[in-house]
């Protein structure tokens, strides 16, 4: 049966299962948290990103939710540097230019300091510069977008959490924790899922902290 899994990624840990890049000093991957070697993930989130990382058993369900021009909006909880407005958000609402071109409109909002989980390591704070917190929504998929974005309107990320994508939400799962949806089809071509608890959640947590230690030990080149 086709089936897609939840993963709330945690900070630097690479969207795949083996590092190939550093091989004899490998970074944390999606094996320490997962057994799931027919999953692939759909779709990419930073080493240094949070958040929802979709998987799936499925090739058709892979792309829908992966491939640009089926325009899955996602939605990323973003903490920036200095006091964002709403002007802010509606240049980035509009479309922003970026080196490879113009960003397509997305949707913006400002938020109050969101209820989460702490960030390992935190980020760190500046006393003389202040940072506030906007929900970014986006159909595209480039390479570290919402970064560029935010930057490009002169807010550089601080921190990057993927809320969702489509109908599938991080909400309800801690770092390293994953559960299993069933996909839906409706009418209008949306994928929804009900969630099923995962046999595995009561090992992450202690998964979690064992590799909290060896992440302190590695960086990103």
């Amino acid at each position: 049966m086709n089936r897609l899994l939840l993963l709330n990624k945690p900070f630097q840990v690479l969207s795949q299962f083996t590092d190939r890049d550093r091989p004899g000093n490998p970074r944390a991957t999606l094996a320490d948290y997962l057994t799931a070697p027919e999953f692939r993930a759909a779709g990419r989130l930073d080493y240094d990103s949070e958040g929802l990382l979709i998987l799936t058993d499925d090739g058709v369900l892979q792309d829908q939710l992966a491939n640009p021009k089926h325009k899955q909006w996602k939605t990323y909880w973003v903490q920036v540097e200095g006091t964002a407005t709403t002007k802010v958000c509606r240049a980035l609402e509009q479309g922003v230019l970026l080196k490879d071109g113009p960003t397509l409109p997305a949707r913006c909002r400002l938020l109050q300091i969101p209820t989460i989980w702490d960030r390992n390591p935190p980020i760190r704070h500046r006393a003389s510069v202040p940072d506030s917190w906007i929900e970014l929504s986006i159909c595209e998929g480039r390479n570290r977008q919402v970064r560029r974005m935010t930057a490009a309107v002169g807010f550089p990320t601080l921190r990057l959490i993927r809320k969702s994508i489509g109908p599938y939400s991080v909400d309800g799962l801690e770092p390293g924790q994953h559960t299993y949806v069933e996909p839906i089809t409706t009418q209008s071509g949306n994928n929804t899922g009900k969630r099923q608890p995962s046999s595995f959640s009561r090992r992450v947590r202690t998964r979690s902290a064992r590799h909290s230690e060896r992440r302190q030990n590695t960086h990103d080149d």
